[in-house]
């Protein structure tokens, strides 16, 4: 865990408490070419350090993968769902050829339909020998989806979900499984939950969640999306940006009390430049919480 990761942990808490309501803990490692269990354990002991407790047990997606895999069988059998063959390198040089993203940035997002009109038989042929991912086929399901589509949030305001503007998002691979847009919507209707507290970078997200849902006649939680703690440079703490970790911190003598005080903060800033030693973070924190 980085610090935004606890941030986003302790916003949850802070939630729960005043709602007086369950938090509960989930692991999501469905992908298992970059998960590990030491990553899990190390998980629960910053989340223990920090005290942030939960209720009942903690759900492992790596468990639960039969009830992932039969909710894509219901999206195959509608014929919801196509095989994508694309790489993600051609999916670029089609979105270029297209005119269709003029950035770069956005173009791991977009997705031209390539492989959504290839004919059954060729599907089938190409299935045996090539690697693929499942792509869900939004303008099919927009036809056999009620309208309109909606997620709720806190404070009861609907939000309208466009379907036809989230794009043919990938729901499974062949590599890797389920994505985890199909495993959370599956986990929230088994699980009960009833609100989802998470970061505003998520929100994006909320609709193909809600999408989903609709399509398998899953219940939607209420959606709250909370700001972001950010470094120094106004940007979201994440772990390819070397955030400092929670393990480093409590190594370095900070105490749990402290870390907690100052991330509850109001308008809590991670102003701490990427050089910085973590000692020296520490000595600072100390002063500023």
């Amino acid at each position: 865990m980085h610090v935004g990761n606890a941030f986003a942990a302790l916003q949850c808490q802070q939630w729960a408490l005043s709602n007086k309501a369950a938090l509960l803990l989930r692991i999501e490692d469905i992908d298992f070419t970059r998960c590990r269990s030491e990553y899990t354990q190390s998980i629960i002991e910053d989340l223990q350090w920090l005290d942030i407790t939960w209720h009942g047990e903690i759900r492992q997606q790596s468990k639960h993968l039969a009830c992932y895999q039969e909710a894509l069988m219901q999206l195959q059998e509608r014929e919801l769902i196509y095989p994508c063959f694309c790489t993600r390198k051609h999916i670029q040089q089609e979105i270029k050829l297209m005119g269709l993203a003029p950035h770069e940035e956005d173009m791991h997002d977009a997705y031209p339909g390539i492989c959504r009109n290839i004919l059954i038989s060729e599907r089938q042929q190409r299935m045996q020998h090539e690697a693929f991912a499942w792509r869900l086929d939004v303008k099919k399901s927009s036809e056999v989806l009620p309208k309109p589509i909606y997620w709720l949030d806190e404070q009861g305001k609907q939000h309208h979900v466009q379907p036809e503007a989230l794009g043919d998002m990938v729901i499974a691979r062949k590599d890797i499984g389920i994505s985890y847009h199909l495993a959370v919507v599956v986990d929230d209707a088994l699980q009960g939950i009833t609100d989802v507290i998470r970061g505003e970078d998520l929100q994006s997200s909320t609709a193909i969640h809600r999408l989903l849902q609709a399509l398998l006649k899953l219940p939607s939680p209420t959606y709250q999306h909370h700001r972001l703690i950010l470094d120094i440079q106004g940007k979201r703490l994440a772990k390819r940006n070397h955030s400092t970790t929670i393990k480093s911190l409590r190594e370095a003598g900070i105490s749990a009390q402290t870390l907690r005080s100052f991330l509850l903060q109001k308008d809590a800033t991670w102003s701490f430049p990427y050089d910085a030693s973590t000692q020296s973070i520490v000595q600072q924190l100390g002063s500023r919480a």
